[in-house]
């Protein structure tokens, strides 16, 4: 007999930090493609034409944000009191179990991937790229935001990040890698929400939901 039981996978502070994430990065999208590529606004008074730069207020707002974000689920991942989950990203380290999932996933195989982590191998190898290119867009936007400023803080951040931008050949290159790592990432989210569904429909544990409630269903027969 299957036996269905509740488990509280995801803490609150884990979802409101996922939730502040998907929203920072859509409008952190929406606005970095304006300003790779804007578009004139001709009516109107000449002083009241400042929707690139209401718009580049928004994309570093966020771009900021995001970056505290980053930061709380790095500490979440490390000191969470609920589920510390930094050893589960890397689940990807177990090739053999990462093979049996891909074997699953392509429907190779009816034989279930090992539950050795939170994640499975490819979803924290999905993961590590996602906080890497995560980490790379927050440095790359920080050194585009203080090009230019000669004091405060954005220009002392700027200090510590300029080497960097030296070292990836200038500005001209820094913000073809920023919009490069968009591109990863906006690959990146209609992936992860495929395969979320994927899992909920194949394995029936309220994968998508949990992320609202907290809660999965473990199946297990008696």
């Amino acid at each position: 007999m299957e036996k269905i039981t509740p488990i509280k996978e995801w803490s609150v502070a884990i979802r409101f930090n996922h939730w502040l994430v998907v929203g920072s990065i859509l409008i952190l999208i929406a606005t970095g493609f304006y300003i790779a590529d804007p578009f004139t606004i001709s009516e109107g008074e000449t002083v009241n034409k400042m929707f690139m730069g209401d718009v580049r207020f928004w994309h570093i707002l966020f771009g900021v944000s995001l970056s505290f974000l980053m930061l709380w689920r790095l500490y979440l991942a490390f000191f969470s009191r609920f589920h510390a989950d930094c050893k589960d990203f890397l689940a990807c380290t177990n090739l053999q179990n990462g093979l049996r999932q891909i074997r699953f996933y392509l429907f190779f195989s009816k034989e279930h991937p090992l539950r050795t982590h939170l994640y499975g191998p490819l979803q924290s190898l999905a993961y590590l790229g996602f906080f890497a290119m995560a980490f790379l867009m927050v440095l790359t936007g920080l050194i585009l935001m203080g090009a230019g400023y000669d004091a405060g803080l954005t220009a002392f951040v700027y200090k510590l990040v300029k080497p960097f931008g030296n070292w990836m050949g200038g500005l001209a290159t820094v913000r073809w890698i920023h919009h490069i790592l968009m591109w990863g990432v906006i690959l990146f989210l209609p992936v992860h929400v495929y395969m979320a569904f994927w899992h909920d429909v194949v394995m029936k544990e309220g994968t998508v939901s949990s992320m609202i409630s907290g809660t999965v269903f473990r199946r297990s027969n008696d």
